[in-house]
């Protein structure tokens, strides 16, 4: 075996600074690169396995590194290359801060920034997935923190492509699922799922889901649990049940029964994060054509996947135009769109309606209650008679084009002026006798009394159509006095109620949130170098902004 860790190479650009640490079969070192003048970590394969297959699976990482180090929640890659000693070596972001499973081991995270971690590094993982890579071996020491505070996930070093099956070599057992074990070994996107689901557990509870505390914990010990002992409760009075069931399907002996993919334990994990009122931590995904899967997340309406929507920039914002407002044309007439807002079915039986009434148009979606008029079909004003409409009387009476036929069958004696007269006679009185039924039942509707308000004992706050979108605080700033940072910022919109979130993130990682009514937080015992918080507006019925974060050197 070669010492550990291996003589750092000389690489043109780079002066060494320090060692980092060790690998299965690389070391990471400190350097300074020079142009551009920043501290980067550099990662060099030992020289004893260069003829062995971990050249090829170095290469493979800094390919698949490169292809997703954009993504914020993965190590950045910025160059590659090959030493003058013959050795590989990449060229990585520094996360100077502990990895996972130091901070993990030292103390367990609180609820919150695990969920924020475990949100972050989920979008990581689908981004791969959606590249075609599987990690296979996610775990909390594999995921870095970076000077701001994220998590990044590296050490691709045994990844392979997302369809790849039979392959298990240095997986990493406290966090690897049951098929791992299999002969053959099995790998699929569902596998990550619960090494994602491990890690979140470790994060929480300081130890890997099947350590028990005063019991061996050999090789053997754990992978018998993980094969066939229930996962044990956190047993964290601040750890709701849902957080709990989300874990246990995360890692579901059966592949089957977890999560269908990383993005789905993502938006469990969201959910978890409203129920307990914390701000909502997006998911980062490159990726425009999500999976096929995700389009029936748990179908509880929090995240679906819809079809972009042109709006017309003209027409007012969340609101459909009426029946009296909308413009005619084509645009306006497409058919594939569902309305939501039309008024319910009318029992047609119920309806009163004076004799020559004529339908309201199906167009006509006001809802405002209306007496017994009669409406225009064009104005909504009084009907009058017209040409090629019927009258009351033609209802009760032969139309004028069956005359002909009356006056023959009448006796000839009759003279044929006097019955015209008749017609004319009963007519004019049809006529009398409608108009005075409809202007009697509008007088009837009229007197009527109307109803008296009940009283009733709730209380119907008018609400204003604002916004649902909080806006964030600005000009948050702060000052060191010794070991204390004072922070200062300024609500933009302030409304009675208002309160303000704000978590402390220091070198020990982020802290426990604190509410606070005034403009102002302090640290104190704050340790030396970088000191941040992320601070929210919370509105006085539950909803917050997005945080803002203020550090100070």
């Amino acid at each position: 075996m070669s010492r550990r860790p291996s003589p750092p190479p000389e690489l043109p650009g780079f002066t060494y600074v320090e060692p980092l640490g060790t690998g299965g079969f690389a070391d990471v070192f400190l350097y300074e690169q020079q142009m551009p003048r920043r501290r980067v970590a550099v990662k060099v394969l030992l020289a004893d396995r260069l003829a062995s297959s971990a050249a090829q699976e170095f290469a493979d990482e800094a390919n698949v590194m490169a292809m997703l180090s954009t993504h914020p929640a993965i190590v950045t890659i910025y160059q590659a290359g090959v030493a003058g000693d013959g050795r590989p070596y990449l060229v990585m972001e520094y996360c100077p801060r502990p990895n996972l499973q130091v901070r993990a081991r030292k103390e367990p995270f609180s609820v919150a920034e695990a969920l924020r971690v475990g949100v972050q590094v989920a979008g990581a993982v689908e981004t791969a997935h959606r590249a075609g890579v599987l990690h296979r071996d996610i775990k909390p020491a594999n995921i870095l923190v970076t000077e701001y505070n994220r998590p990044a996930l590296t050490d691709f070093g045994i990844a392979s492509t997302a369809g790849a099956t039979g392959e298990a070599s240095g997986m990493s057992i406290p966090w690897s699922p049951p098929e791992s074990f299999a002969d053959p070994p099995q790998s699929g996107p569902r596998t990550d799922v619960w090494a994602l689901g491990a890690t979140l557990y470790t994060l929480l509870a300081g130890r890997s889901p099947f350590e028990r505390q005063g019991e061996r914990n050999s090789g053997a010990d754990l992978i018998e649990r993980i094969e066939r002992a229930a996962l044990l409760p956190l047993g964290r009075p601040d750890s709701p049940d849902s957080l709990q069931r989300v874990l246990e399907r995360s890692m579901a002996k059966n592949p089957d029964d977890r999560f269908p993919s990383a993005v789905a334990f993502a938006r469990a994990l969201q959910k978890v994060q409203i129920e307990l009122s914390h701000s909502v931590t997006p998911i980062d995904i490159v990726d425009d054509h999500p999976p096929a899967e995700d389009l029936d997340d748990d179908n509880d309406g929090l995240t679906r996947v819809r079809e972009i929507v042109s709006i017309d920039p003209d027409v007012a914002a969340f609101t459909r135009p009426s029946a009296a407002t909308q413009p005619k044309g084509p645009s306006f007439a497409s058919p594939e769109v569902p309305r939501f807002d039309s008024p319910d079915p009318v029992d047609e039986a119920t309806q009163l309606r004076a004799p020559t009434a004529a339908p309201v148009p199906d167009d006509d979606d006001r809802t405002v209650a209306r007496g017994p008029v009669v409406v225009s079909p064009q104005a909504g004003g009084t009907v009058a008679p017209t040409a090629s409409g019927p009258s009351s009387a033609d209802t009760a009476h032969a139309h004028p084009s069956t005359t002909s036929e009356t006056e023959s069958a009448e006796p000839p004696s009759q003279p044929a002026r006097s019955r015209k007269g008749l017609w004319i006679g009963l007519v004019a009185a049809g006529v009398v006798v409608v108009a005075g039924a409809i202007v009697g039942l509008n007088l009837l509707v009229a007197s009527m009394p109307a109803p008296d308000p009940v009283a009733t004992e709730d209380e119907v706050d008018p609400q204003d159509v604002v916004s649902d979108v909080v806006p964030k605080v600005s000009d948050l700033a702060g000052t060191r006095s010794g070991d204390s940072v004072t922070f200062t910022w300024t609500n933009t919109d302030p409304l009675e109620g208002d309160s303000f979130i704000w978590m402390p993130i220091d070198l020990s990682g982020a802290g426990t949130p604190s509410t606070t009514a005034e403009t102002t937080a302090t640290v104190t015992g704050a340790a030396a170098g970088q000191v941040c918080i992320d601070v929210s507006l919370r509105r006085d019925d539950g909803r917050a902004s997005e945080p803002v974060r203020g550090c100070v050197g």
